[in-house]
């Protein structure tokens, strides 16, 4: 796929130039239709986050497909990590924050009051930017979660969850004769590998993905890639990150934020080769962000 790169604007609508934001009227999502199949796992309705008196989203509607990648992009500080986090709720953790609109999995609110949040953890994982495997060895990490979840009956069920879930993360080959070393002695790709097989252990419907490849070098970041590919044919995955390289590499669907705003969105290929509205292709092509 080319990235910056647009093709006959005679056959497309114009783009569109509305926004909102202080001061600003008509701000509108532009929205290209999915025609991959994949029904939407995750619905957000309306949601705004505020930090004190500060808006940093505005009223974030899109739907995130099963099975399936979806990237969020944009300029630093545009606001998609913070949706990413609203996801499973990590905004929670920040004092101050206020989150409004709704979020859905399958159907059920994220933010019903009576949701166990752990449990809601468990159901939707996370990996971060920076690998952050416990202070621990590598199968205690994998099998924390497990554990504390009580996923486990005995000791043989806990060494078959540690051993699948490292085997799908694609490091097990890798760590199967040392599983009682330290998780923080592996190089940086393993630990994110690690933290990955961390996710999958307790047994996600969706993994989050806040910029997993951005601390590591080009050799690890395709590894990671390559994982990400193989795991959407089991889980619903949302990645956010600053190469446009990346998101069309990985992904199905692509959502642009800009200022807090979700500008644009559709199936990676429309966003990347022909997007309708102007600040997209602005962005694409380098002129902002």
């Amino acid at each position: 796929m080319t990235i910056g790169t647009t093709m006959d604007r005679s056959a497309t609508p114009p783009m569109n130039q509305t926004s909102t934001a202080t001061g600003e009227t008509g701000y509108q999502t532009v929205r290209t239709p999915d025609d991959t199949g994949h029904p939407a796992r995750l619905k957000a309705q309306d949601v705004s986050v505020f930090y004190g008196d500060k808006q940093a989203l505005f009223d974030v509607s899109i739907d995130i497909p099963e099975k399936a990648v979806s990237a969020f992009i944009g300029p630093s500080g545009c606001g998609k990590s913070t949706f990413l986090r609203c996801i499973n709720r990590m905004n929670d953790t920040i004092e101050g924050c206020r989150v409004t609109g709704k979020v859905a999995l399958d159907g059920d609110n994220l933010y019903d009051p009576s949701l166990d949040v752990v449990e809601l953890r468990a159901r939707i994982g996370m990996v971060f930017q920076k690998p952050n495997p416990f202070p621990k060895s590598i199968f205690e990490n994998v099998a924390y979660g497990p554990r504390i979840h009580g996923l486990a009956r005995n000791k043989s069920d806990l060494e078959e969850i540690v051993v699948t879930s490292l085997q799908k993360a694609g490091l097990f080959e890798e760590v199967k004769d040392r599983l009682h070393s330290p998780g923080t002695g592996l190089s940086g790709g393993q630990q994110q590998r690690l933290c990955i097989a961390r996710a999958i252990a307790v047994g996600p419907e969706v993994i989050l993905m806040d910029e997993p490849c951005s601390a590591l070098d080009p050799i690890a970041t395709a590894i990671i890639e390559e994982l990400i590919d193989e795991l959407r044919t089991n889980y619903t995955i949302v990645i956010v990150t600053h190469s446009m390289q990346q998101a069309a590499r990985v992904s199905q669907k692509t959502a642009f934020f800009h200022l807090g705003k979700l500008i644009e969105e559709g199936p990676t290929e429309a966003i990347f080769t022909n997007p309708r509205e102007k600040r997209t292709q602005d962005y694409i092509t380098g002129r902002i962000g």
